[in-house]
């Protein structure tokens, strides 16, 4: 049986010259305008119930570099072009096959400033990286090494709203293979007071990173809206508050990343529940607080660093009992308000809410496990993949 090496990306921050800045601004634009012309002349062509596909958008990217007005695109490499109407032809298989929504256009203030090059469009030699129609290579700070004699098939070059440049390389990584197996299985809960409640009985305390900085935000973003519009003040305070949203990101993303690789590293099997966190946001009173927390980003990453070491997530329905349910005798409660963290069943036993459900959790991931079938049927999660296993993806190490 041969084994197919993962795939990962290795993203790390480059300081541009402000020759290679330049170009690659040119770039972003070129490639914002070339998606919203392609999307344009699809949507027409859909209200004429004709489909475009890839071939075609591609045909009209060669005339548009001919005509006096689109002249411009060719001052630009045309790897990038050409990949943007590639993302564009997924966006619309993906509306196509109901997982998404009608692509949209592209803003110049709050679309994503990035560009995609392929194999013909970077070269990468001892580990310097080189652009096409680009002079010198890239000043990359290698937060971490590429894997030996690896070589990465696509490099794509963004800019974040703070400011800061970034490439990120996706090559094959050998060393991601499966761990060895553990007999451990953990239930865990999520929560505000607690980020984590493992059926261990351990919490791991909630840092709450935007609320660390709410105060230095606030006073950002208050500076800026005195700001006049349209202004080089304001560009330079909207960029400010950029870099306080960009840490608060950077230090929740960190520690996600350890939470999860640990849970991995400890556990053949991890059991959550199937929240969904879109309903959950509209409540106004906890919205900010659960943005906060992360949930959705917490799933992903255990996912796919399950996926690439060889362990099971189990999502149990969100509609399962876990905090009304007794561990011990089985018991349901009728109601169980949000306020209420302890309470003691009928058969004498004391129950912390949290810890009770990630018990509840693990036994219901065990049945999920033992008979293939969750406690109740399973829902499809947004991006429409089976709520209890997802094929591993392209993800950020």
């Amino acid at each position: 049986m041969t084994t197919t090496c993962v795939k990962r990306a290795f993203k790390c921050r480059f300081y541009p010259t402000d020759e290679q800045a330049a170009e690659l601004s040119r770039t972003f634009g070129c490639v914002r305008k070339v998606y919203n012309l392609a999307l344009a002349a699809r949507t027409e062509a859909w209200t004429r119930q004709e489909r475009v596909n890839y071939n075609a958008t591609s045909a009209m990217l060669t005339a548009w570099k001919k005509t006096e007005e689109l002249a411009f695109l060719n001052e630009v490499s045309s790897v990038p072009l050409q990949q943007c109407l590639r993302h564009l032809q997924v966006a619309f298989t993906s509306f196509f096959g109901k997982r998404a929504k009608y692509p949209r256009f592209k803003s110049r203030k709050k679309s994503r400033r990035s560009a995609e090059y392929t194999t013909s469009g970077f070269r990468f030699r001892d580990g310097a990286l080189t652009l096409a129609k680009m002079r010198g290579h890239l000043d990359i700070v290698w937060s971490r090494p590429l894997p030996q004699g690896a070589k990465p098939s696509t490099v794509t070059v963004s800019q974040d709203a703070a400011g800061r440049w970034f490439v990120s390389m996706l090559c094959e990584d050998p060393s991601v293979k499966p761990l060895p197996a553990a007999g451990n299985a953990v239930g865990v809960d999520v929560g505000l007071d607690h980020l984590l409640t493992l059926s261990t009985g351990e919490k791991i305390a909630n840092p709450r990173h935007e609320r660390t900085d709410r105060a230095r935000l606030a006073l950002a973003q208050r500076r800026m809206a005195k700001k006049a519009k349209g202004s080089a003040n304001r560009a330079k305070a909207r960029r400010k508050v950029a870099k306080i949203h960009a840490r608060i990101a950077d230090r929740r993303r960190d520690g996600l990343h350890k939470l999860t690789t640990r849970l991995v590293r400890e556990n053949q099997t991890i059991v959550i529940e199937d929240l969904t966190v879109r309903t959950m946001v509209k409540n106004r009173s906890l919205s900010r607080a659960i943005s906060d927390a992360a949930w959705s980003q917490f799933r992903n990453l255990l996912e796919y660093k399950a996926a690439w070491y060889g362990r099971e997530v189990i999502a149990v329905d969100r509609w399962f009992p876990s905090s009304k349910l007794c561990s011990t005798c089985g018991t349901l409660k009728e109601k169980m308000p949000l306020h209420i963290r302890t309470w003691t069943c009928d058969c004498g036993t004391t129950h912390d809410r949290d810890v009770n459900a990630a018990k509840n959790l693990l036994a219901a991931g065990r049945a999920v496990s033992a008979c293939g079938a969750g406690v109740r049927p399973q829902r499809s999660s947004p991006d429409g993949q089976s709520a209890k296993k997802q094929e591993p993806s392209r993800r950020e190490p």
